[in-house]
């Protein structure tokens, strides 16, 4: 078999949401009976047909690149991430959607990630006054994926996915909202299945297909994010 082109995809969010859990499942199709700490960052690869079933049809690696969560400041833990952070292609943000401060801390990663330059100290949230035309400028496709979703109770779900959808829209990502221990939440024709085709086919279609796939790697000098820390509700 002929060598697959292949992408580089950032799985960020903070230590117990479920990372490891949920890279298994896309790349394995199988739930992740052991689940345990990642130190560092691990890399699995799943495989994807772009444009499945049109003319234009081809398969490629995706590289699921799942990175430590651990949220403290000390310059060592982050420049130890940075050296992961380089061409990046696209990056899904995993937050557990029954702890508030790891939605809260998905800015704070988004941060990290696409501008080293800045060293941010705290939890930078929003309440609804989030600048979003500053995360317009960037190039790089996001995917929001709230884990445990099995785990809200019925009488709290409207609650908790009417919070989310603020992050989605900060984003300007499409989100996806499941358990990691159940398959059928990524079952083939579901609407979770068709979302992560698009978001890997964009990340594809960014890399392979734009004029200038390099600025795919880091921001230009002329932007840098500016998030504000403000009081999150």
């Amino acid at each position: 078999m002929a060598s697959l082109d292949r992408v580089k995809v950032l799985v960020l969010g903070d230590s117990g949401v479920g990372k490891s859990s949920l890279v298994h499942l896309l790349c394995q199709n199988q739930v992740l009976g052991n689940p345990s700490w990642t130190v560092g960052c691990s890399v699995d690869v799943r495989i994807h047909d772009y444009k499945e079933g049109t003319p234009e049809e081809k398969t490629y690696y995706i590289e699921l690149w799942d990175v430590g969560g651990s949220v403290g400041c000390a310059s060592s833990i982050k420049s130890t991430r940075a050296v992961f952070y380089n061409s990046v292609n696209g990056i899904i943000l995993v937050h557990d959607l029954t702890n508030k401060k790891s939605s809260q801390n998905l800015y704070r990663w988004s941060l990290e990630a696409l501008n080293r330059d800045s060293s941010p100290t705290g939890v930078i949230v929003s309440n609804g006054d989030y600048d979003r035309e500053q995360f317009a400028e960037n190039p790089v496709p996001l995917l929001l994926i709230g884990t445990k979703f099995d785990q809200i109770p019925e009488t709290k779900r409207t609650e908790v996915l009417t919070r989310t959808a603020f992050l989605s829209e900060d984003f300007d990502a499409e989100e996806i909202n499941l358990d990691c221990t159940n398959p059928r939440y990524l079952a083939a024709g579901t609407s979770n299945a068709v979302k992560l085709s698009r978001f890997f086919d964009k990340v594809i279609e960014k890399r392979y297909f734009t004029r200038d796939p390099s600025q795919m790697t880091a921001f230009t000098d002329r932007k840098r994010f500016n998030f504000k820390s403000l009081h999150y509700d």
